[in-house]
């Protein structure tokens, strides 16, 4: 038996969101409407959506140990988190964002990286990361903790299933960097632009074969309003998005990859994936915040979705 169903291994970072008037160019001005300070990471609020979907996770990460290190431990743990993959240091300062979102829930972030850049693969437990059904991995601003993840890919069992969530970030590093954590990938989740940047193909259908040609096993491309495609090469899905009225599109990405590995890691169907994961993704963002809005259990089960 594992441990976990899912461990994360990502940026851990406090978000500072101000929402504004408009998301300003070069010599253009707006101003601020409301502002809030919340915790996130890319792969970390994939691990909170799991955790509130009573599945059981962990999180592979570095922390200082100033008010954000904190902060951030704090919030796993009142999520239900466990946090004996997460190094914490006393140099540095833990990684923060700074976020502006108009008023349509568009967004502009900027990254602090913090001492999210210094992981290297001493500070990184090999048991405690092979005892979970899936490691899902996200980007690091740096090279150093992109290049431990590549070393503890390779290191993995062969039956840890890999699940990648490259963001822009990784996706302009080009699929030659990607490849050695891309062929061992199971389930690998890129939105629109990301696969366009990974396959130089502006058809997501094309985009995801040769993908699954490059062995990844299932391909699910977040499409935004329009929903997401998913296939496995032997099955195509275009599932539509859950019409609802968007807050902020922070973390709307985050929010389908914790729907889409629920289904993965409890038996269900590619399309039935790509439902829940797209219900999650709704019901985030009709909050402020890449967490706020995650959903329950009960409320997949109240909206028929399991």
């Amino acid at each position: 038996m594992k441990r976990f169903d899912v461990v994360g291994f990502g940026a851990l970072n406090v978000d500072r969101l101000f929402k504004v008037s408009k998301i300003a160019g070069a010599e253009e001005e707006g101003f601020i409407i409301d502002c809030e300070e919340a915790c996130g990471g890319s792969a970390a609020n994939t691990i909170v959506g799991l955790a509130r979907l009573r599945c059981k996770v962990g999180f592979i990460g570095k922390v200082a140990e100033d008010r954000e290190g904190k902060m951030l431990i704090e919030d796993f743990c009142n999520e239900g988190v466990d946090t004996g993959g997460i190094v914490l240091t006393k140099k540095g300062r833990s990684g923060t964002v700074m976020g502006f979102v108009d008023k349509k829930g568009e967004r502009a972030l900027y990254v602090d990286p913090g001492v999210n850049d210094t992981i290297g693969l001493n500070d990184i437990d090999r048991e405690y990361a092979s005892q979970t059904k899936f490691l899902h991995l996200t980007s690091f601003v740096g090279e150093n903790s992109f290049q431990s993840q590549k070393k503890l890919v390779e290191e993995l069992p062969k039956n840890v299933k890999v699940s990648l969530d490259p963001g822009e970030l990784y996706a302009r590093k080009g699929f030659e960097m990607l490849e050695p954590i891309i062929k061992r990938t199971f389930v690998l989740m890129p939105n629109l632009s990301e696969l366009e940047l990974l396959t130089s193909n502006e058809d997501y259908i094309k985009g995801a074969e040769s993908l699954l040609k490059k062995g990844v096993e299932i391909v699910a491309v977040k499409l935004g309003g329009k929903g997401c495609y998913v296939t496995n090469g032997k099955e195509r899905h275009l599932i539509e998005a859950f019409k609802v009225k968007v807050v902020d599109t922070t973390g709307a990405g985050d929010a389908f990859c914790a729907g889409f590995l629920y289904g993965l890691i409890n038996g269900k169907s590619l399309h039935e994936g790509g439902r829940i994961g797209n219900f999650v993704a709704s019901r985030c963002i009709m909050e402020m915040g890449a967490r706020t809005g995650l959903p329950r259990l009960n409320d997949l089960v109240n909206n028929r979705l399991i």
